[in-house]
């Protein structure tokens, strides 16, 4: 008898064991369970914070992509630029960003604008390469429109012929709903997609078709444009203005 209840004392110290042995092993299952969740969730979280943190920077790169456009300036071999060297081509990236000033000194004083890269980004960069390389100084104003179709002063052309230009042509710009009201500055040309050096300024409000690309507004010195415009032109069937407009320099801030 007395065998028999210390097996049967052994037998269920085994069995306490065996179940004190499972619980244990359940818990660690259990914690490890709670650890495999708690590491997920934290990756999760890890994840969804570096996309949070990425989809703004790849945002900000697109933006700056579309703060800049491609610009083709086309090389022309016959160009006339008087004794001066061709400036060379510009780069053929342009901001379309900024603020840009031209302020262009003459024997009859100065003549401020404000360029517009925003909507002619392509046309105010090769202005400012112009004047940059100095392509305008000591340059006449050649052409002087009194009509009532049309009131400007034509410059930019380095033989004052107005068949110069800068040895490179480029496409228009700005063009959809396009006017020239006064104070306009636009880019003269000899056909679509010519634009080269040569450039007029509005002292009056013009009716051309929207043909030319607009790219500047004249803020001060339209008392000279208007000046010049009352002296006249030199003869019927010329369009030279009579009172001498020269270009001594374009100095440009902003760019």
């Amino acid at each position: 008898m007395a065998g028999s209840k210390e097996r049967e004392r052994e037998l269920a110290r085994q069995r306490w064991e065996r179940q004190q042995r499972a619980r244990a092993e359940a818990k660690r299952r259990s914690r490890r369970r709670q650890q495999i969740i708690g590491s997920v969730l934290a990756v999760i979280v890890i994840i969804g914070g570096i996309f949070f943190l990425v989809k703004p920077f790849s945002n900000d790169k697109s933006s700056s992509a579309s703060d800049s456009a491609t610009c083709t300036y086309t090389p022309k071999t016959n160009e006339k630029s008087g004794s001066r060297p061709l400036p060379g081509l510009p780069t053929s990236t342009a901001p379309k960003t900024g603020t840009p000033t031209a302020a262009i000194t003459t024997n009859l004083g100065e003549i401020d604008m404000q360029l517009d890269p925003t909507k002619a980004p392509c046309t105010v960069n090769s202005f400012l390469h112009l004047a940059q390389t100095g392509f305008f100084n000591d340059t006449t104003c050649h052409r002087l429109l009194t009509g009532d179709a049309g009131k400007v002063l034509q410059c930019g052309d380095p033989t004052g012929t107005g068949t110069g230009g800068p040895g490179y042509q480029f496409a228009d710009e700005n063009l959809a709903g396009a006017t020239y009201k006064k104070g306009t500055v636009a880019m003269a040309n000899s056909g679509p997609n010519t634009n080269g050096s040569q450039f007029f300024m509005v002292y009056g409000d013009s009716s051309f078709p929207p043909s030319y690309t607009p790219f500047a507004q004249i803020t001060a010195g339209q008392d000279i444009l208007e000046k010049v415009a009352k002296g006249g032109v030199t003869g019927e069937s010329k369009d030279q203005p009579k009172t001498k407009v020269e270009i001594k320099s374009v100095t440009v801030s902003g760019a």
